[in-house]
């Protein structure tokens, strides 16, 4: 009851700024000032007021905001989850796939698939061998003529 009479006088009151500042030529702000005021009384029209008044003092009310507020809390850690993960589900498997194509070499390719501009042009000039030298780096001399380089 006090709450609907304190809104009234609100509302009453902007509407007396409203038509001093209109009387003073500022229409705009008049009109914008009038605007404001009439919220108020509004809000007890349509029984918003009431309905706080009664929430205010109600423990299923709440009880009601408390599970609200579980509920963000749960929204807020799965995005968190989410974001330290790298997206969602969809993001990475797209992204899985995109490291999968970018593989330096494929894995039954005879050639290296390093992409346009990757080769050499010109073969390095070759130093004298040494023959304990020879016997390091056997391996990688079967795996460079496997490709054929």
């Amino acid at each position: 009851m006090i709450a609907e009479t304190v809104c009234s006088a609100v509302a009453a009151a902007g509407l007396g700024i409203a038509a001093v500042t209109a009387y003073r030529k500022r229409f705009l702000s008049a009109v914008r000032i009038a605007a404001y005021s009439l919220v108020p009384l509004g809000l007890v029209m349509t029984g918003v007021v009431e309905w706080l008044a009664d929430t205010a003092f109600s423990p299923t009310a709440w009880a009601g905001f408390v599970v609200l507020g579980v509920s963000w809390l749960l929204f807020a850690s799965t995005r968190a989850v989410e974001r330290r993960r790298g997206g969602t589900r969809k993001e990475r498997k797209a992204a899985a796939k995109d490291a999968a194509r970018r593989e330096a070499v494929a894995p039954a390719a005879s050639v290296p698939s390093l992409g346009p501009g990757a080769r050499p042009t010109a073969k390095p000039a070759g130093r004298p061998r040494n023959e304990t030298a020879t016997d390091d780096f056997s391996d990688i001399e079967a795996i460079l003529k496997k490709h054929g380089i």
